[in-house]
């Protein structure tokens, strides 16, 4: 099934047009990892499609349900309030900077949107927030602040809060940028491990080796265009396209 589909989206910020034209679908259970220089719009890419963003045109579909399409004059047209309400519970995102609350408590920042938005008893909140900091190796640090943790620990925090509401996609934008590189690979082995549990992930990063080893599909973007995308044995280690090639030579694969 088709978790998420993007078509023919196009994103301008003035006159320069940052995404042309571009189209992916997203299968349930797969990992896809967007890549590619700075400035290609992979971020911008991101946050139209968690509605960060608004598109200028194209289609925007979770488990088809349409957030955006496009009407007989070329233009985006975004659903009503009451639907997109519904179509952002579908997904979730974690940001590069965590994004936490400071003033909250660990514990306060995964289960918050759980009883605000969901409504859900503070007592099952509590349930799954507690598990899902078990799982990110965290239930020492329940009632810890961000600013006493590590920025590994408060990008798993993060995490946790974005897969408390359950979400059938998982947006990550450059989850280890802001991190060290002893930090990062704590967070790429969460990743890992979600992908092992077939979590349905799109992932924006500057990791060639992890992009290798943990995405099913991999999309390499350049000036806001896909100039290759395949599996990673593919794009990662034969590609086929000349500016594929310049990019990547400047990684260890």
């Amino acid at each position: 099934m088709k978790y998420l589909q993007i078509k023919n989206l196009r994103k301008s910020f003035g006159n320069l047009e940052v995404i042309k034209d571009i189209s992916l679908d997203v299968e349930e259970g797969q990992v896809v990892a967007v890549i590619g220089p700075s400035g290609s719009g992979k971020s911008t890419l991101l946050r139209c499609a968690t509605l960060l963003e608004t598109m200028d045109s194209g289609e925007l579909i979770y488990l088809g349900e349409h957030a955006v399409w496009t009407d007989a004059d070329g233009k985006a047209v975004y659903a009503h309030a009451r639907k997109l309400r519904q179509i952002q519970r579908y997904y979730g995102l974690v940001f590069q900077n965590f994004n936490l609350f400071p003033h909250y408590s660990v514990i306060k920042n995964v289960t918050d949107a759980l009883i605000t938005v969901q409504r859900k008893s503070r007592a099952e909140a509590l349930e799954i927030g507690r598990e899902l900091l078990r799982k990110m190796s965290l239930s020492d640090k329940e009632n810890a602040y961000p600013y006493q943790l590590s920025g590994g620990q408060q990008q798993r925090v993060s995490i946790a809060r974005a897969l408390a509401l359950n979400p059938k996609v998982l947006f990550f934008d450059e989850p280890t940028s802001a991190l060290d590189p002893e930090l990062t690979g704590e967070i790429l082995k969460v990743i890992r491990d979600l992908a092992a549990e077939r979590m349905t992930m799109v992932i924006v990063t500057h990791e060639m080796s992890f992009a290798r080893d943990v995405a099913d599909h991999i999309i390499f973007m350049d000036e806001g265009v896909i100039v290759e995308e395949g599996p990673p044995e593919k794009v990662i280690n034969n590609p086929q396209n000349e500016r594929t090639r310049a990019f990547l030579s400047r990684f260890e694969r």
